[in-house]
């Protein structure tokens, strides 16, 4: 039984011996404000983790959507931030970003020319030991943004996304993988995988639990995306829809976790989404996944606490998307972002153990 049940349960018999009284009321999970970084406030950046340190790395923010290739370290021990060396590359948006044998890597994204921007596939490495960068070689499925990452098995994998540069017979929407091997000999660092049978999605997200990847979200013909996939390395495999697609039970009667844009972590051996759009409006809510079981816990009855609502900062945090996350595996973050025009710079940690009175 996971900790989440453990703490409800607990939570059931305090009431019950009189604990509680009938104006108790409580939301499971706590967001905690942590430190903002000195930098400048952003979108659709980029993030990896490497043992307890988070890194920030490009965006845009503004009218004029100004294009950023600069990194930031993010000490969760220390709840501080460095500024590490830029990226030595024009800045970019809507790029991906992993970690492999403690190195950081970013990938793919689009650039600015001008009043446009176009598609890139150049990868970068960064080495925290030394804050140097290292181009690798260039991401072999072709330009593209809005794509997802993950690493598992000491291999970094980069798929799906969109090109917006595509024209002819060519398709916009990616649903294609491929791996990445920091070992391997220039000019062969990147391999294709294959077996991948879920949709072609811009703008979907992965989290890693005990070296098995999980992708969901994102959208594709102008719809979000209703299906689940794990892939530990060999195998990719479907796991249940995360919308109400099954007539035949009730376990997903009330979930409502489709949406694009958004982040996902692993905390303890859970994952978790959240922030993000869902069709035409931005979610402040998470849900909490049990590879377990293959089922989802949210905020479906207001049950568990939206990133509206922090614990330790009275005014709360923006609903958002664009935004990007950090986990170590035992702890998970939510950073960056924008609404309508604001862009933001804070940081939020989620307790999803804990519980917000309200």
């Amino acid at each position: 039984m996971n900790r989440l049940l453990l703490g409800m349960m607990l939570l059931a018999t305090l009431c019950l011996t009189g604990s509680c009284t009938d104006d108790d009321e409580y939301t499971q999970g706590q967001w905690w404000k942590k430190a903002s970084y000195n930098g400048v406030y952003r979108a659709y950046a980029s993030s990896f983790t490497i043992g307890n340190k988070g890194y920030l790395c490009c965006g845009f923010y503004g009218a004029n959507k100004d294009y950023l290739n600069d990194l930031w370290e993010y000490d969760m021990d220390r709840n501080s931030w460095t500024q590490c060396s830029d990226m030595p590359a024009v800045g970019r948006t809507a790029a991906v970003g992993f970690a492999v044998n403690g190195k950081g890597y970013v990938t793919t994204g689009s650039v600015k020319d001008g009043s446009s921007s176009y598609c890139v596939a150049d990868t970068w490495e960064y080495d925290p030991n030394t804050d140097t960068w290292t181009r690798k070689d260039d991401f072999k499925g072709g330009v593209r943004d809005g794509a997802l990452a993950f690493s598992i098995g000491g291999y970094g994998y980069v798929g799906t996304g969109r090109n917006n540069d595509a024209t002819g017979s060519e398709s916009n929407y990616k649903m294609d993988f491929y791996r990445f091997n920091p070992s391997a000999a220039e000019g062969s660092q990147w391999e294709s995988v294959t077996g991948y049978g879920g949709e072609k999605r811009y703008f979907g997200t992965a989290f890693v639990i005990d070296d098995v990847a999980y992708i969901c979200c994102g959208r594709n013909n102008g719809a979000d995306l209703v299906d689940f996939w794990k892939f530990d390395g060999s195998n990719w495999t479907q796991l249940r829809d995360i919308a109400n697609t099954d007539s035949d039970n009730d376990y997903d009667d009330d979930y409502a976790i489709t949406r694009s844009e958004a982040v996902s972590f692993a905390i303890g051996g859970r994952g978790f989404v959240a922030t993000g759009t869902r069709g035409s409006s931005l979610s402040s809510n998470y849900w909490m996944y049990n590879p377990d079981q293959d089922l989802w816990y949210g905020d479906s009855d207001d049950d568990f606490t939206p990133i509206t609502d922090v614990h330790n900062y009275p005014s709360g945090a923006s609903s958002r998307k664009g935004a990007v996350s950090f986990s170590n595996g035992e702890r998970g973050f939510v950073l960056t972002g924008v609404s309508g025009s604001s862009y933001f710079d804070d940081v939020y940690e989620l307790l999803p153990d804990e519980e917000e009175e309200v």
